[in-house]
This record gives C-alpha cells, structure tokens and sequence, in this order.
C-alpha cells in the first residue's frame, strides 16, 4: 500500500494523518516526540462464523480482515512489535491508554509488561447501552477494558486528578466508567445507511482521556485511527494530533470528520483544573512569618473556635490541648493531633481574627503569591 497523508494546522492544534501501515510508519516518527497514545488495536475475535439473531437476522459484528490473525503467537508478535515502536516514540513522562475485551486485553497486558511500561490502572468502561447476547449461551458482554500505563516506573506521569474530580461532582473519579457505545447522530453512516466503522468509539470516552492524562498543546498518537474519534476529540481540545490508519475507506472517514471538527478557542474554558493548581507557586506557611504578613505570637483559630494555636518565628505551632499536652509542627501536623485525625490541611483549618471575622490562613497565602508575582512589597496583617 502507497502511504499518503493529510495536514492541517490551527493557531491552536496541528493534525497530521498517514495513510498507511501502523508498524512501518511509526518507524518514521522521531523518538520521544509524542506525550499521549490511545490505541484501540485490532481485537482478534475468532469469530468462527456470521452471528444472527434469533429472528434470523444477521448482527453486523466485526468480521473484517484486518481483525483477524493466523493464530495467538502471530497476534503476539503484531503487539509486540507496535508496542515498541510506541514506546520509543513516548516521551519519557508520557502515557498510553490501550483498550480490548477478553479476546486480546489479557495478551496485550502481558507485553505492555514485558516491555517496560508501568500499569498505572486498568479502567473498566461499563456500557450503559451493550449488545445482547444473541445466542444466549454466555453473559452479556458489557464492558471493555481499558489498559493506562506510564513509559516507565519512574515517569512523572500527567493526571488531572481535580479535573476528574470536579468532572465527578467532586467526588473521586473511580475506575468504571458508565457511557454509552457510540450510536444515534454520534454514528457515521456510509452512503448505504449502515454505521461506516464497526468499532467507533463514543467521543464521550475519548474526551475523559483526553482531559485525565494531558494538557493543552501536548501531542496525541493513535496507530490505530479508524473513524477518527481520538483526532476529533483531540483536535477540539487543542491537542496536537498524529494518527495512522492502513484502511483508505476509513482513512478518508477519518480526515472528512477531523476537518469538519471545530476547536474550542476560549483557552481559559480548556484549562485544566489540576494544571492551573500546580502552576501556581509554592508558598510555605513560613514565608507569610518572614514576609510580615503574620507575626509571631499571632493566635490561629479553627471556624468554631475549639482549637487555638500560636503562630512561632520558625513557622511553626505551638499548642496546648485539653488533656493537657503540648504539640508543635507544621499547621498541618498540629492541627491533625488537634483533632485526633490522620491529616488536615492546615491552610483551610486555620483562620486568623479580623476585627469580628475569622479568615482563612489560605487567604494570606494567596495574597502573598499575587504579590509576589506584581513585585509588590507585602503589608503586615494589623
């Protein structure tokens, strides 16, 4: 097959898609110059025959030639050799997310380790919507897996841990994931009515990658393109794409939806959550003591006043409890004790007394690194 190739850029994502053989054209791409892949490989479905339904209908399952494959150790070695050529092309903080069923996530599993990569999670992704199972002689089959693993042990990996929080109604994103399959207007349909791709992937999914493992402006790989649905979703997000996809009828869906795809201009609406906390600098709870803005000696009270602490010139606190004992450290220590709990953070325990007010030691924190940032000289607390 002739590689051929399709590029577009943005002033916010440059997209640039290979028609071509996933292994061979990967070979072409420089090392450690992509932060994110997402790989939806062939899943090898040993399907014996034509499924039907009980009415006799026929299911459109996937049948085609390019899931299919002499035998396990030739399905082995495919993974394998595009596995390695993923892993040389990932930078070394960067991710890859690989998603299966029971046919072939076990396998694939087995070589992501073998190679080096480090699992970070296997994510179940609960279909809200399955297929049945239309012969009725085994469960339904109502979830794939998902594989997220870092290049190595030692990567500082990418996770937007607040963004999926707060995408969760703040509460802690879990490995399961509920979405629907991809179907309704989301379904690209070829010219004869029926669905173009038979393993399209809901944007839903994509976009909870997408959003989990990367920042604006970081490239995203897919070896295996298919519809387009990680370029699309990429490109919205204003990601830098790369996608590669050996079928030309696919590959020409592909580009269409990707360069009808519009991104998202308004870069404050495409922060991340725990990007924009980690970009704000550090500030000790010292500094506030050698800035002026909180003098030694200063009381620190928590919201309903059962717990009091003295503020000391080395920024720590010193307390003494009802029992009788006395505790220093940091506010994060001392207020633990305080409570008999196992953690606290300190800056949102803490308050200070303003008049007839108590506010947060966090406020000073933020005043300092507002200040520090415009140079202006900090003011003590009165």
């Amino acid at each position: 097959m002739k590689a051929d190739s399709f590029s577009s850029s943005t002033s916010n994502a440059s997209i640039h898609l290979i028609l071509g053989d996933c292994i061979a054209e990967m070979k072409k791409i420089p090392d450690e110059s992509v932060d994110m892949i997402f790989a939806d490989p062939p899943y090898n479905l040993q399907l014996g025959g034509d499924l039907h339904r009980p009415d006799n209908s026929k299911v459109d399952a996937v049948n085609n030639d390019w899931d299919k494959f002499d035998n396990f150790q030739a399905y082995d070695q495919f993974t394998n050799n595009w596995l390695s050529e993923a892993r040389r092309i990932l930078r070394p903080n960067g991710t890859i997310w690989v998603i299966g069923s029971y046919h072939n996530i076990f396998r694939v599993g087995y070589s992501l380790q073998n190679l080096g990569y480090w699992v970070l999670n296997d994510i179940i992704w609960r279909k809200s919507n399955p297929m049945p199972n239309f012969r009725g002689k085994r469960f339904t089959n109502a979830h794939e897996t998902m594989i997220w693993c870092s290049k190595s042990e030692k990567s500082k990996y990418c996770f937007n841990y607040d963004s999926m929080k707060a995408m969760n109604e703040d509460i802690q994103m879990r490995s399961d994931w509920q979405l629907p399959i991809c179907n309704g207007n989301e379904r690209i349909k070829a010219k004869d009515g029926q669905k173009a791709h038979p393993t399209q992937k809901p944007e839903s999914l994509l976009s909870r990658v997408i959003i989990a493992s990367t920042n604006v402006g970081d490239v995203v790989f897919d070896p295996f393109l298919g519809s387009g649905t990680t370029g699309a979703v990429a490109k919205r997000l204003q990601r830098h794409f790369i996608g590669i996809e050996r079928d030309e009828t696919y590959y020409q869906i592909a580009t269409e939806r990707i360069e009808n795809t519009d991104v998202i201009t308004e870069d404050d609406v495409l922060q991340s959550l725990s990007s924009t906390k980690q970009q704000k600098p550090r500030i000790p709870f010292g500094w506030l003591i050698e800035s002026g803005m909180l003098r030694p000696g200063t009381q620190l009270y928590d919201t309903k006043k059962r717990f009091e602490a003295k503020v000391s010139a080395d920024g720590s606190l010193y307390a003494a409890s009802q029992n009788g004992y006395s505790h220093r450290g940091s506010i994060h220590k001392v207020g633990a004790e305080l409570q008999g709990a196992p953690s606290c953070n300190g800056w949102t325990f803490w308050h200070v007394r303003k008049g007839d007010k108590l506010v947060p030691i966090d406020h000073y924190r933020e005043t300092l690194r507002q200040r520090m940032a415009t140079d202006q000289a900090p003011q003590s607390i009165q």
